[in-house]
């Protein structure tokens, strides 16, 4: 089969002809329609980010496709069967603390390495072998549709977050970093979990209309300054009540005083959930107030990725209509213009934009879907 190859960090990569994955026990094998590509998958690449791979690699995080085979242990997936390929695989003998694996993309610690040196190879790929856990129904979709599937990728990371924190109907969240992809997902999701209020925080000014455009009355957006009291400042000020959670999900890249300003104005007896990428490349940590957070009562949650059971919920609420996979300006690419594909996501990493890879097409030229405004 065709796939793209990555064996040295900073180089090319190289679609080749490699081994079809071989199934086993506990193990599924798809056919992969639509590969995400996510908009810093050149810092993957390059190296710059200083994920943990194991090279050579098929890399990639997450795929649309349908289900060609699969092992003894399925009871109810069945070759044919669309599914999510779900990229966060976890070992099976320790569900409490399991070591994780971001399949085609990282690995945590020793334990996610050795797992990683099984489920080894991502999506950019015609075929990849999944764990039969990892591979989520979707239900019969139009292979058209399939590119917009892919957005259940950018829900489920904020939505973990927002499920650890219990967010309640009626109550006002705060997006810090509301501006990228994950962070306008997490607009999204808040909203469908019932928010009141989502108060979106970023620099990106054109963002933030756009975000307020397409979401409605119930969004407030708020552009920072940098200034940390200035911002702090803001956020309370266009809040129509107390705020209930704050989610920071901003990028390595960002300081440490941008998640402090947000997450100064929580409420007390409230929450507090971390999931970006503050402090990742180096550079001042982030230092909250002991007595402030004792004081208040304010819990603060780390969370990283998701449930298992995450996916599956977020079939559902796509399929009753709580959340919508039309609001992404989606361009997709060959395999072979994998490039491209990488260089177009890193320059078009806004709210709304999606950079997809088919493996399965042999298109001469990117081929842009537009969402409805």
């Amino acid at each position: 089969m065709r796939a793209v190859v990555l064996r040295q960090f900073g180089t090319l990569v190289k679609v080749e002809e490699v081994p079809e994955p071989v199934m086993g026990t506990g193990e599924v094998i798809v056919d992969v329609v639509a590969a995400a590509v996510q908009s810093y998958a050149g810092e993957v690449l390059s190296g710059e980010r200083q994920y943990m791979l194991g090279l050579p690699i098929v890399p990639g995080g997450g795929a649309i496709g349908r289900v060609r085979d699969v092992g003894p242990d399925a009871t109810r997936l069945q070759p044919g069967d669309w599914v999510y390929c779900d990229p966060t695989v976890r070992s099976r003998d320790e569900p409490i603390n399991p070591d994780i694996t971001l399949q085609g993309i990282s690995a945590r610690g020793a334990g996610g390495m050795k797992l990683q040196a099984h489920f080894h190879d991502g999506s950019w790929a015609e075929q990849m072998r999944v764990p039969t856990e990892n591979a989520v129904p979707i239900g019969t979709i139009s292979a058209d549709d399939a590119n917009k599937w892919l957005l259940l990728g950018s829900y489920l990371v904020p939505y973990g977050g927002l499920s650890a924190a219990g967010v309640k109907p009626g109550e006002v969240v705060l997006i810090s970093g509301a501006t990228g992809n994950f962070g306008c997902a997490a607009v999204a999701v808040a909203l469908a979990m019932g928010a009141g209020c989502v108060i979106a925080a970023g620099r990106n000014e054109s963002s933030l209309a756009e975000i307020s455009k397409r979401f409605g009355a119930r969004v407030r957006t708020v552009a920072m300054t940098g200034n940390e009291q200035t911002d702090t400042a803001a956020m309370l000020g266009i809040a129509p009540v107390p705020i209930d959670c704050v989610f920071d999900i901003l990028p390595p890249h960002a300081l440490a005083v941008q998640a402090r300003a947000a997450i100064m104005t929580v409420r007390p007896y409230r929450r507090v959930v971390l999931m970006g990428g503050i402090n990742m490349l180096g550079g001042p940590g982030l230092e909250l107030p002991y007595s402030w957070i004792m004081r208040n009562c304010v819990t603060i949650h780390g969370v990283w990725m998701y449930p298992q059971t995450a996916p599956h919920e977020l079939v559902r609420m796509i399929r009753t209509g709580l959340l919508s996979i039309d609001q992404a300006d989606i361009t997709t690419f060959a395999l072979d213009e994998v490039a491209q594909a990488v260089s177009h996501a890193a320059r078009h990493a806004g709210p709304f934009e999606r950079t997809v890879l088919a493996p399965s097409s042999t298109h001469p030229a990117p081929a842009v879907l537009t969402a409805a405004a």
